[in-house]
């Protein structure tokens, strides 16, 4: 007989109070393993101890209420970033010897700060009831993005905002000028905020006779919808992450065209060959640090070395794949443009033209970002490829 293989057991949280050893569930949509050290926390609780503790790794379960669990995490964020009681901020860090650096030093401190905010923990009981006082109803968030319901859990405070939030983006959704209508999108899939590169793709000249269109990567299927609201009979949308499939199901259904998109599990690409083959992947090649952070980085650039290397075996005779992809990498030293050309060359594209356009998202403006030199001259760019 074949061996029986069982699926592993959910990670646990283990702590001590009122003299037993108790345990429950452990959740993480970040992945972060379950604390070691876990003390109980209420009301009477300092924001100076607690900030200290959740800096020595230790968790604090909260018992008290809501809405001071709430307060208390502003408190231990306002720590976070380095200013004491007086509103003062810490002595200025020493500025980066390059963007690279900047770009690692960045990524290293939003690192710590997660971590560290994420040691308030709370409850969830029988269909996502939080058992504090003045908790709010957030059974639908949880739905959304744990679905449905198994068991009582442990989870981060800072998490269980983002799904509120999270929840509250997908309700009102995105207004996106280029369809004339609103995309929503759920939790852990990226949102189309930067609607410049959403408009080159409603702007560019379409290739003759483009009845048929690839999407590689559906996400909220944004532009899947823009390339069917554009007159092309068929698209087929690919993405591996079941939460993008089915957050593109949804919008495309309230859009109307669901019947002219048809989406696909898949790495990459279907099979065939379209006159059209579009992608938009992550554009910062660099390691994620929770799985939801796979739509923003591109660890080795995979998705676009992939993209380029597999495009020409994919295209009709004549046709083009749009290539949507901003230069930040460039800016922060972590990708050269040459690199990407010698990818272009070696997977037998040619490149047919380019069309530019500057971000107008808050951030590239924001002088304290510490970005802000990488993002201030950030250009995104169609670029439309051909076989060579």
């Amino acid at each position: 007989m074949p061996e029986q293989t069982s699926s592993p057991l959910p990670p646990h949280i283990h702590w001590e109070e009122n003299g037993e050893q108790r345990s429950a569930r452990w959740r993480s949509e970040a992945g972060m393993p379950p604390p070691k050290r876990v003390v109980i926390a209420d009301d009477t609780t300092n924001a100076d101890t607690a900030y200290r503790l959740a800096c020595e790794g230790t968790a604090l379960l909260w018992r008290g209420d809501f809405q001071n669990a709430r307060q208390l995490l502003q408190a231990l964020a306002r720590r976070a970033d380095h200013k004491g009681k007086s509103g003062k901020k810490a002595k200025a860090p020493k500025v980066p010897a390059s963007p690279t650096e900047a770009f690692h030093l960045h990524r290293q401190a939003q690192s710590q700060r997660a971590r560290t905010l994420a040691m308030l923990l709370i409850p969830f009981d029988d269909g996502y009831t939080i058992p504090l006082r003045r908790a709010p109803d957030v059974k639908l968030a949880c739905n959304e993005a744990y679905g449905r319901y198994e068991a009582p859990f442990i989870a981060s405070l800072r998490e269980l905002l983002g799904l509120i939030g999270a929840h509250e983006w997908r309700r009102s959704g995105v207004e996106i000028p280029a369809l004339g209508a609103r995309i929503h999108p759920h939790y852990g899939v990226f949102s189309p905020v930067r609607g410049e590169y959403v408009q080159l793709v409603a702007d560019a000249q379409l290739p003759a006779g483009a009845n048929l269109a690839f999407d590689i990567g559906v996400g909220t299927g944004v532009l899947s919808a823009v390339l069917a609201k554009r007159g092309i009979a068929r698209v087929v949308a690919t993405d591996q992450d079941q939460r993008a499939l089915s957050c593109a199901r949804e919008n495309l259904a309230l859009l109307g065209l669901d019947g002219k998109v048809e989406l696909q599990v898949t790495d990459l690409f279907p099979e065939g060959r379209a006159p059209l083959v579009v992608c938009n992947p992550p554009w910062v090649p660099a390691r994620p640090s929770s799985p939801i952070e796979y739509a923003v980085y591109d660890p080795d650039s995979r998705m676009l070395r992939g993209f380029l290397a597999g495009l020409a075996s994919h295209l009709t005779p004549g046709g083009e794949g749009w290539l949507i992809l901003s230069d930040l990498a460039e800016h922060l030293g972590l990708r050269p443009r040459e690199q990407l050309l010698e990818w272009i060359a070696a997977a037998g594209l040619k490149v047919l033209d380019r069309t530019d356009v500057r971000p107008v998202h808050p951030r590239a403006a924001d002088a304290t970002d510490p970005l802000h030199a990488a993002r201030a001259a950030e250009v995104t760019s169609l670029w439309r490829l051909g076989a060579a």
